[in-house]
């Protein structure tokens, strides 16, 4: 079966919103991170060059990966992307979901849902949409 990986663009923070999931996740960052101006043979604008081409941090079995767009690029931030993040207890849905929206906005409260789970939504400082979603049953 194909695995998901969720891929994020930003317009100049993803090297700021990575080193941001790195502490709420843990681990260290896959590979290196590679900078706009580490593309061999192609000539960066100065205000590009420092702009994140390409970072992966493992958050347990998966990646989560993201990049700048280029200046110039079209970059639109909205609610049509979130991360479902599907942690192992109460207590981690509740650690990721006050590290996330620590600066950024609550939609819905971690509370336990008519569906059975235990269940947020939010969005972080960096306008990144997640859902938390804790299932015992699934454990």
């Amino acid at each position: 079966m194909a695995k998901l990986n969720p891929y994020l663009n930003f317009d100049g923070t993803c090297e700021e919103a990575f080193r941001f999931y790195k502490v709420v996740f843990g681990g260290e960052f896959l590979g290196d991170v590679h900078k706009m101006k580490d593309i061999p043979g192609m000539e960066i604008p100065e205000e590009a060059k420092n702009r994140i081409m390409h970072v992966a941090l493992p958050v347990r079995n998966d990646l989560l990966m993201g990049s700048d767009v280029f200046p110039g690029q079209p970059f639109v931030q909205g609610n049509n992307n979130y991360i479902s993040l599907f942690p192992e207890s109460r207590e981690e849905a509740d650690r990721l979901f006050g590290a996330l929206s620590e600066g950024g906005e609550v939609e819905m409260p971690m509370a336990d849902q008519f569906w059975g789970d235990y269940f947020g939504s939010l969005k972080d400082k960096f306008g990144v949409y997640w859902m938390i979603n804790y299932n015992s049953a699934n454990q």
